[in-house]
């Protein structure tokens, strides 16, 4: 009897062992990024100016910069992933890029999906208007037009907020700022940082900001449970916000200076 329990135990073990070795190992994505020697990072090269073309149509904007710096800071080259709004996170989760830095806003929605690193600048969201437009709260937007960029929180928010006013949904910002420029629409809800971006089409028809709807946090987006990742993306950014990099490229580009000690303590 105790020869046969013997036996079966070692071919329990056996077993037990060989499912092990067949058990899937995972991926560690900043391994395999030093490896490849690259790093893809998802960017809306259309939403100036965080993201946009120059004239000899090289990618460009405060995006491209900090993408640029973490690539450098990382030690490998970067590769830019041509996204837009909808497609950042589809961009991770098919495994097309490894880090989203495209004006991502951190949201409970999006976490359930991705992980965030801590953020890298804010990103007030507002409602404009040409200022012939009667338009003080959320309820002025009843029975009115209002412009938005498919699958951004703005989208979101309008929808919970704003049940009567008609939105008409681009597909980036770049199609929503030219809707606007033509008349098409005469309200967009957008970030505050594109306004002087879209007001430049057409000089005539300015955008200005009337409803603030919230400030949202941009952070750096990664795939679920990729630890390693998130902790060095973590310290890359506390570093670059306390060096004052990350504030230096923001201004360059936006004019205004991010509120530094605000987006340490947001990502305690």
């Amino acid at each position: 009897m105790t020869s046969m329990i013997s036996r079966r135990l070692v071919a329990g073990l056996a077993l037990a062992a060989l499912s092990l070795s067949f058990s899937p190992v995972h991926a560690d994505t900043l391994d395999n990024i030093k490896k490849a020697g690259k790093v893809r990072i998802a960017i809306d090269t259309a939403i100036p100016p965080f993201g946009m073309t120059d004239d000899k149509l090289q990618p460009t904007g405060s995006d491209v910069d900090t993408a640029q710096l973490l690539a450098k800071d990382l030690g490998v080259t970067l590769e830019i992933v041509t996204t837009t709004g909808p497609t950042r996170i589809p961009m991770l989760q098919t495994d097309k890029a490894d880090l989203v830095v495209s004006t991502l806003s951190i949201t409970a929605e999006r976490a359930k999906v991705i992980d965030f690193s801590i953020p890298y600048a804010d990103h007030p969201s507002v409602v404009a208007s040409l200022s012939t437009v009667p338009l003080k709260e959320m309820a002025d937007l009843a029975g009115k037009k209002v412009a938005v960029v498919r699958g951004t929180t703005q989208d979101s928010d309008l929808t919970k907020q704003a049940k009567e006013a008609q939105l008409v949904r681009y597909e980036d910002d770049a199609t929503m700022a030219l809707a606007f420029a033509s008349g098409q629409v005469d309200i967009l809800a957008t970030a505050r940082s594109l306004l002087p971006a879209i007001s430049k089409k057409n000089p005539a028809r300015t955008a200005e900001s009337r409803i603030t709807m919230q400030t949202f946090y941009l952070a750096i987006g990664m795939r679920k449970d990729e630890p390693a990742l998130k902790e060095w993306v973590n310290g890359w950014v506390k570093t670059n916000l306390q060096n004052g990099k990350l504030g230096a490229i923001y201004k360059k580009y936006h004019g205004v200076d991010i509120p530094v000690e605000q987006l340490l303590k947001a990502g305690n």
